[in-house]
């Protein structure tokens, strides 16, 4: 018995190394069908559903995604990203302006969020990762610095697996937005002086978390557990 009952905890191992994050939702801010201007694109999800949003009175539009270093979008002959412009004026509407996503992660668990950004010369060096468990109130999380103009961070990663509310969550929001510099009341500039002008360009930014449904193999693994066990059982009682 004790033997089987280990190879039933080992199966319970395995069943749970096999979890593996699921693609939620993405943007790859691409013309559908793709086309090969990056001055055209998409704000719909490329990938699964959700929402895409400007607040604090940015505007958005699209340019290249391959420029200055390139995002990690794969695709070479369409790879545009989102650009956005008409940040808070200097001194003003600290981590108010900026871009949001709305997505859904009912039937998911540990979430995490990443994105590629371009900064260009007169954006704000720093921007602020916020998220929201009601679609409305935000929290502040973590802030990335972008030390150099026109040139892209790829791969901004946020782990929200220790956030129990983003989990299985209808009205689950992310977004990034412009901040001052860390302590101070003012916004610093990736290079050169702050501007309104200066923009920010999105791309990849995508959704990944890990279905809270265990998949079939995960059930089989359980299931030959238990008969391993009842087997032991049976032949338990005939000795």
């Amino acid at each position: 018995m004790k033997h089987a009952l280990t190879l039933i905890a080992v199966a319970s191992l395995m069943a749970a190394g096999s979890a593996h994050a699921d693609v939620v939702a993405q943007w790859n801010f691409n013309s559908v069908p793709a086309d090969s201007s990056t001055s055209t694109g998409s704000t719909a999800a490329s990938t699964g559903a959700g929402t895409l949003s400007l607040i604090g009175g940015v505007t958005g539009g699209f340019a290249s995604g391959a420029s200055n270093g390139g995002s990690t979008d794969p695709v070479v002959t369409d790879d545009t990203g989102f650009q956005t412009t008409g940040y808070a004026a200097q001194g003003t509407g600290d981590k108010t302006a900026g871009v949001q996503f709305n997505i859904s992660t009912l039937g998911y668990q540990d979430v995490v969020i990443s994105y590629d950004l371009r900064h260009s010369n007169t954006s704000s060096r720093y921007e602020m990762f916020q998220y929201s468990l009601d679609g409305v109130s935000f929290v502040d999380y973590a802030t990335f610095d972008g030390n150099a103009g026109d040139t892209w961070f790829n791969a901004r990663t946020i782990d929200l697996s220790s956030i129990a509310g983003a989990d299985n969550n209808a009205n689950f929001a992310f977004r990034v937005v412009a901040t001052y510099a860390p302590g101070s009341s003012a916004y610093a500039a990736s290079s050169t002086a702050y501007a309104t002008t200066g923009t920010w360009r999105f791309d990849m930014v995508t959704l990944n978390a890990v279905s809270a449904v265990p998949e079939p193999e995960t059930y089989g693994m359980l299931l030959s557990g238990l008969a391993l066990l009842a087997g032991v059982a049976r032949r338990r009682n005939k000795a």
